[in-house]
């Protein structure tokens, strides 16, 4: 439950923040804390030179004792946190090192980071700023809680040499207290009652900004995701982009960005001239207004079986195209009128999910001057060829091969229209970053246009990323039918509703049961598609998104429900109890660790607040209200609103 927002899940007790790029979240959902400025660079300790080899004991001797808090504000602090005296909240950050890119005010982790790299540059003299991002979670949990691979330190000597000599000359203190080599690896063990203590402390002092920080403050970011295709399903690539994409944008957001929320909608090209002579055949004005992105795809289905006997169909598809892009009043009021009806019913959708966009853009939004000056552009730089009447260019230098960007009649292509976007947004909105999340299948895409982009001169073409992401294998209705994301959401709403009535006595306790059982069936679809590896393909599983059991979003809303009941039932007047009334020397079970790494169900067997002794009673509410409030931010992070019942 430590630190800032975060996509990597740091060692033993909780969840440390990263930058990004993003995407999987980890199992334990990371938790919102209070911003904080950034720690302004300053080295930690002249850099000593490396003592001659020794030979090293396999590990360190027991913690030195407490110095005198006159003299060392940190052990100080330790000694007070570690007795049943009120604890101090506020930690003494100006005893720490100084490192860029460190931020102990937000992440309570950082602070024993940076006690480790104090004494490795002191030892080794390597910088700061190499030593302090070197410090990772290990391999092995069990056995470490930090650790360093020697290596990265890019000293001269033999890495496994280098580590024994460490840990033979390494001082435990308060925090840090002890190291193992094991080859070329540093292991730390760090005082667990002492991080317990950091940790619960501030999330009582930040409760729900818990793991929000500053320091992308002033940075502006966009993140294009979601970018369904008018009249055709919305299909599950589309759904995993809105899930990466809108926890993305929460991530930065969260970390103090700027966000803009953009679902680049697929709106243009020949498809659509093709749907226009569709609906002139099969269409109805009534199913049009009623359900138009339903209707639209049956249109585009019956035009498309047409097409297949009557090739002409085509011709004059790509001609109604033409008089689109030529701003033929009367081709582009029909098209306009498919695109708003559509975005209006997209709207619908997206606020069952609790997700908005800042701006619904698309193909067709981008301005044919931006598309005829990107064109210029590859002119002016030599790039432009021509080849059997369309404009190419050639990378096969690159090895992406050759790109259209304007056929020989004129009309433009999807990466003609990237590249004109990609100036666009520049130039009108600015960005830091900006984010596709779009699917593996356009890596090669994605590749084209950011190498077409720095070949142009645009310098800010590096801060142009794609996050891709890997298919999802037999995602269709039970009844085997082209998939729309209405219908999948009312199906794991009716199928989770036949899972809460098996609970009779707690059914009739839900104030609304029907909206309780499609918030837990969106959780249900979120975090099955979170738990997957991002990159790779998994396969969808109506049985395992709906167990109440393992890491699945029903589980996760139940935990937090359960949280939520103790808090009613406990008979406190005050949630959480003051800081200074606890006694964290009464939190010594192991299911207090237990539940600070992970396991809320249980802890919650073993460890009880009901009639329980007063100090006990309130040590271990603010424990399990610290977990509520963790688990819940955490869940608004992958964009979920928690359950209080169900």
């Amino acid at each position: 439950m430590a630190g800032k927002t975060s996509l990597n899940a740091p060692p033993k007790a909780a969840p440390a923040p990263a930058r990004l790029p993003p995407p999987r979240p980890p199992k334990t959902a990371p938790a919102p804390a209070a911003p904080a400025a950034k720690a302004a660079p300053a080295p930690t300790a002249k850099a000593a030179p490396a003592p001659a080899a020794a030979p090293a004991p396999a590990t360190t001797p027991a913690p030195a004792p407490v110095k005198d808090a006159s003299a060392d504000p940190l052990a100080a602090f330790a000694a007070l946190s570690l007795t049943s005296k009120p604890v101090p909240t506020v930690f003494p950050l100006d005893a720490l090192p100084k490192v860029d890119g460190a931020d102990p005010a937000s992440n309570v982790l950082d602070i024993f980071k940076l006690l480790i790299t104090d004494q490795v540059v002191k030892f080794t003299g390597a910088a700061p700023a190499i030593v302090f991002p070197a410090v990772e979670a290990p391999k092995n949990s069990d056995l470490a809680d930090f650790a360093i691979p020697t290596p990265r330190l890019r000293l001269k000597g033999n890495p496994a040499q280098i580590t024994k000599d460490f840990v033979a000359q390494f001082v435990p203190n308060d925090f840090i207290t002890g190291v193992v080599a094991s080859g070329p690896f540093m292991n730390f063990s760090i005082n667990k009652a002492l991080l317990k203590t950091l940790v619960l402390s501030k999330i009582a002092t930040t409760q729900e900004k818990y793991g929000i920080n500053a320091t992308g403050t002033g940075k502006k970011a966009i993140v294009e995701f979601s970018s369904p295709n008018i009249a055709k399903p919305f299909h599950a690539g589309h759904l995993r982009s809105t899930i990466i994409g809108n926890f993305v944008r929460n991530v930065l957001k969260a970390n103090g960005w700027d966000t803009t929320a953009i679902n680049y909608l697929g709106d243009w090209g020949k498809q659509y001239g093709l749907l226009a002579v569709g609906f002139e055949k099969f269409g109805s004005e009534s199913e049009l207004l009623r359900d138009p992105i339903r209707h639209l795809f049956d249109v585009y289905v019956q035009i498309n079986r047409a097409a297949e006997e009557d090739a002409t169909i085509h011709d004059t598809a790509r001609t109604y195209f033409k008089a689109m892009e030529d701003g033929d009043a009367k081709a582009l009021a029909l098209w306009q009128r498919f695109r708003d009806l559509s975005i209006v019913k997209y709207k619908e959708t997206y606020a069952r999910l609790g997700i908005e966009f800042d701006l619904y853009s698309g193909e067709s939004q981008v301005a044919t001057k931006d598309m005829d000056e990107a064109l210029e552009l590859l002119k002016a730089k030599q790039l432009l060829q021509e080849d059997q009447g369309a404009q190419i260019v050639d990378l096969k230098k690159e090895k992406l091969g050759v790109v259209v960007v304007q056929k020989k009649d004129g009309t433009t292509l999807y990466l003609t229209r990237d590249i004109g976007a990609a100036k666009a947004r520049k130039d009108q909105l600015g960005f830091d970053s900006m984010y596709y999340i779009v699917g593996s299948q356009q890596d090669l895409h994605f590749r084209q246009l950011f190498t077409i982009l720095k070949k142009s001169g645009h310098d800010w073409a590096d801060q142009c990323k794609h996050i891709n992401f890997g298919m999802v294998l037999g995602m269709s209705t039970r009844k085997g039918t082209a998939v729309f994301l209405e219908d999948m959401l009312n199906q794991t709403q009716e199928q989770m509703l036949e899972v809460m009535k098996k609970n009779e006595a707690k059914y009739a306790q839900i104030p609304d049961p029907e909206a309780v059982a499609d918030l837990v069936g969106i959780s249900a679809i979120v975090i099955q598609d979170m738990s997957a590896r991002r990159i790779k393909d998994y396969a969808f599983a109506w049985e395992r998104m709906f167990s109440f059991e393992g890491d699945t979003g029903p589980y996760l809303q139940y935990a937090h429900a359960r949280l939520c009941s103790i808090e009613r039932k406990s008979g406190l007047t005050q949630i959480p109890p003051a800081l200074d009334e606890i006694d964290f020397t009464l939190l010594k079970e192991p299911a207090v660790a237990s539940l600070l790494c992970h396991a809320v169900s249980s802890t919650l067997d073993t460890l009880y607040v009901v009639n329980q002794e007063e100090p006990i009673k309130k040590a271990r509410m603010l424990l399990y209200w610290s977990a509520r409030v963790t688990l819940g931010n955490g869940l608004r992070l992958i964009g979920l609103r928690p359950l209080e019942r169900m």
